[in-house]
Formats: C-alpha cells, sequence, structure tokens
C-alpha cells in the first residue's frame, strides 16, 4: 500500500462521539417523548436551517479526522518508508490548495502580490529591465498567462457557472423534497410545494432548501474559483487561507465535543447530588466549584497548559510525529478545559434539583420507599435534560470562542495546528502595517461566526423542545 494509517487520539474520540450519537438515536426513536420532541425541533425553521450549516461542519470535521501517511518513492523490493508528514482525507481533496503556495501575501482572487518587490522585466529588444513593481503570482490567475485583464471577465463567468450550477443541483433536491412530501401526505406535486412554500410541513423543510441554496452556492463559487485563484487570499508564508480556515474547523469541533465530553459527567453527577441529598455532601460541592470559580480562568489554564507542555517536550519520545504531538497537546487542552468549565452548569442542576425535590410527586416517591437512585434516574434526570441539552449547545459554542482566545495569547493549541486561533494570533500583527492585510483575520472570524451562531439558533430549538414546561 502506498498509504499507512495513522490514528491519533483526538480521531478516537470524535468517532466514538459519532458512534454515540448514532446509537442514542436509535435508542430515543424507541421513546415516544423524545420522538415528540425531536420532531418539535424539526418544525423549528431557525433549528433546521442551523442544523443544515452544522452537519456541513461536521462532515469537514469528520473528513478531517480519518489521518494517513504517504509512501515515500524508493526502489522495488526495498521496504517502503513512508513520510513523517500525517495528512488526512480532507488533505487529500484539497490538495491543490495545500500544495499551491505562493511567495507571501496576496489579496483575495488577486492575480498579484500584495507587496512591491524588484522585478527584472524583458523588453521589445529582449534587454533586462529592473523595476519595482507587484510581481505576478506563481498560481494565482496563472492559466490567464499575458492576458492579466481579464481577469475581472474570468470571475463573473466562473461565478455565473456557479450561479447556474447551484441552481441545477437545488432543484433536483427540491424535486425530491417534493416528492417525499407528496407522498408522505397523499396529495399531488403541485399541492406538496404550496405545503412547503408555505411551511404548512410537519418538518422545516422551506428552512432546509433555503439553507441548502446558500450552502450550494457558496460550495459552487469556492469550487469553481479555488481551482485557479486564491479564494481568501494567502498569510504571509503564501499559504492559502481557505485551506486554512477549513482545516480549523476540526480543531473547533475537537474542542468543543471532547471538551463537553469530559464537563457534563462532572456536572451532572455532582450539581444531582448536591441538590439532592444537601447536607453536608451539598457544602463541599458547593464548596469545591466555588473555589474553583475564585481562581481566574485564564491563569488556571495557562498554568495547567504549560505544565502538560513542559511534560509533552521533555518525552519526546512518545510522539512519533509532530501531528501526534499536536494532537496530544490539543486533547490536553480540551481536559483541561472540561476540568475548569463544569461549574456553571453543576450550579444550574443543584438549584433546580433543589427546587424539584419538593415537588409532590418526588415526595410522594421518597414516602413509598423508592430508592434515590431511582427518583433520581427516572423523575429527576428527564426534567434536567433540557438544561443539560441547552448548557451542552451553548457550551460548545463558548468553547470554540475560549479557543480562539487561548491561542490568541499563546496558550491555546500547538503553533503548528492550525485552527481559528492560531489564524487570528498570526494575522494580529499585520492589522498595523500598510496596507492592512484583513482577509486572515476575516475569514477565520466569518466562518467561527456561522458556526456559533449556527450552534445557538440549534440550542434555542432544542430548549424549546425539550423543555417540559413550554409543552
Amino acid at each position: 500500500m502506498n498509504i499507512q494509517g495513522v490514528i491519533l487520539w483526538s480521531d478516537v474520540f470524535i468517532w466514538l462521539l459519532v458512534l454515540a450519537g448514532m446509537a442514542a438515536g436509535c435508542w430515543s426513536r424507541r421513546q415516544p417523548p423524545l420522538v415528540a420532541a425531536f420532531k418539535r425541533v424539526g418544525q423549528s425553521r431557525p433549528g433546521m436551517a442551523a442544523a443544515t450549516f452544522l452537519s456541513v461542519f461536521l462532515l469537514v470535521g469528520l473528513l478531517d479526522s480519518v489521518h494517513y501517511r504517504e509512501a515515500l518513492p524508493g526502489k522495488e523490493g526495498e521496504p517502503k518508508v513512508y513520510s513523517i508528514e500525517v495528512l488526512s482525507v480532507l488533505d487529500g481533496l484539497l490538495s491543490p490548495l495545500r500544495s499551491r503556495m505562493e511567495k507571501t501575501y496576496s489579496e483575495p482572487l488577486a492575480t498579484r502580490a500584495y507587496a512591491k518587490e524588484m522585478i527584472e522585466e524583458r523588453q521589445a529588444d529582449g534587454s533586462l529591465r529592473s523595476l519595482r513593481d507587484y510581481p505576478r503570482l506563481r498560481h494565482g490567475g496563472a492559466h490567464l498567462g499575458s492576458d492579466e485583464g481579464r481577469a475581472g471577465e474570468d470571475i463573473a463567468g466562473r461565478g455565473l457557472r456557479a450561479a447556474l450550477l447551484a441552481a441545477f443541483l437545488w432543484m433536483l433536491l427540491a424535486v425530491a423534497v417534493t416528492g417525499r412530501v407528496a407522498g408522505t401526505a397523499s396529495v399531488s406535486r403541485k399541492e406538496a410545494w404550496c405545503q412547503i412554500y408555505r411551511g404548512e410541513t410537519t418538518f422545516a423543510w422551506n428552512a432546509v432548501l433555503a439553507a441548502v441554496a446558500v450552502l450550494l452556492l457558496g460550495s459552487s463559487l469556492l469550487f469553481l474559483l479555488a481551482g485557479e485563484y486564491h479564494v481568501f487570499g494567502t498569510d504571509k508564508v503564501g499559504q492559502d487561507v481557505l485551506y486554512q480556515v477549513l482545516k480549523s474547523i476540526r480543531t473547533a469541533l475537537v474542542i468543543g465535543l471532547v471538551t463537553t465530553l469530559v464537563t457534563l459527567p462532572l456536572a451532572i453527577v455532582l450539581g444531582i447530588i448536591a441538590g439532592y441529598f444537601r447536607g453536608w455532601i451539598d457544602d463541599l460541592i458547593q464548596y469545591l466549584y466555588t473555589t474553583l470559580n475564585s481562581i481566574p480562568g485564564v491563569l488556571l489554564i495557562a498554568a495547567a497548559v504549560l505544565m502538560m507542555q513542559v511534560i509533552i517536550d521533555t518525552h519526546p519520545q512518545w510522539f512519533a510525529t509532530a501531528a501526534e504531538r499536536a494532537d496530544m497537546r490539543l486533547l490536553a487542552l480540551c481536559f483541561i478545559l472540561g476540568l475548569t468549565s463544569w461549574t456553571g452548569l453543576a450550579r444550574l442542576l443543584r438549584g433546580e434539583v433543589l427546587k424539584l425535590r419538593e415537588l409532590d410527586y418526588i415526595q410522594a416517591a421518597q414516602a413509598f420507599g423508592v430508592s434515590d437512585a431511582r427518583i433520581i434516574a427516572r423523575h429527576l434526570l428527564p426534567n434536567l435534560m433540557h438544561i443539560v441539552i441547552i448548557a451542552l449547545v451553548m457550551d460548545f459554542s463558548g468553547l470554540v470562542l475560549a479557543e480562539a482566545v487561548l491561542s490568541y495569547v499563546g496558550i491555546g493549541v500547538d503553533p503548528s495546528m492550525i485552527s481559528f486561533g492560531t489564524m487570528i494570533n498570526n494575522a494580529r500583527m499585520e492589522l498595523g502595517r500598510e496596507p492592512v492585510v484583513w482577509w486572515s483575520l476575516i475569514a477565520a472570524f466569518a466562518f467561527m461566526f456561522v458556526l456559533v451562531l449556527a450552534a445557538n439558533l440549534l440550542a434555542d430549538a432544542v430548549r424549546d423542545a425539550f423543555d417540559p414546561r413550554m409543552g
């Protein structure tokens, strides 16, 4: 084989979470209350539009979570030697973006570099003349050759073809969805389309189709333009910014999902125990999270990250590649964030349990001798799930933003790992130069904004659907 599979620990966690989500989905289908709640989520137009965007982010993250190393060229008959560079399936799909490096900065869709240099220009008589000008890019707009002035026309033509392609694909999807709705509701296709358009279906198909239209248009534009231009420009070392923002998605997902996996058990167990049993147990847990909250969060995380970094640096034999080393630092950051961010949810759950345990049905269960474990599992936990779910999604948003802040101050992910935070950190020094290099910062901000906004909108829909007081 010309490739060797590489399994990173973060890949294991990501795929385990996917499998756990699929298993939870299968189990939920047999629970009528959960089915009804998820149907209410499906009726939310903002929620379904947000879920459509999040599914694309998740797909990109999963493609970036299958890693391998390529075999180096060698003589036939000799054992294969593999590169130390760890790539992913996403890297393979984005190979043109990854390999088309420029010398330094270039603006989005530009054909020339961003800064003037001394270049040599051949004259009509064959002699060379030195002048200071913006040099042509090696890859951006190279297909135009000497006809550089045709770049605007070429970009407009590609944009028009992208719009036509997106419209064609969207119409195919709309026809398929209309047929499904018509078959389910036993109506004509025309009536089914009218129901979709007016939002009268049991599932928010109109919101999904609208979100898909935006995604198809954006992806078509990127697909047709990125092959010949740097759509979002290049950074200081000439790397394509579009490639960087796509690679940053996986880092954001790992930070959000793995950290939540660490936070939830601590918050749920300690919050419920403190509120239900009260007394000295409640005092002890309150003392624990009050003390933890009294320590400045950034300082606590910075100290823990720096100690972990010392351990990683003093044991280089643990890691075969730089990617494994960076991955271990990423997981360490996830666990540190998880161990320091459970207090807010635990406090919420404690307060809710203190209120629920005084209700009549809880008091009746205790009077009939029902065990504490059964009361917690059958009566308290289901009434707390709306808080857990909304906190889970909202914490995901906060953790994505926390990674950006921590990487900005230099205590986040490994500098060799691409993330929204490292992109912003690398771009901050360029904001003071003249002319300003703005595109790296704007691209990272835009993608992170869409990710966090989609997560928040889905969280609102899930909260409204799962909160028993709003049923």
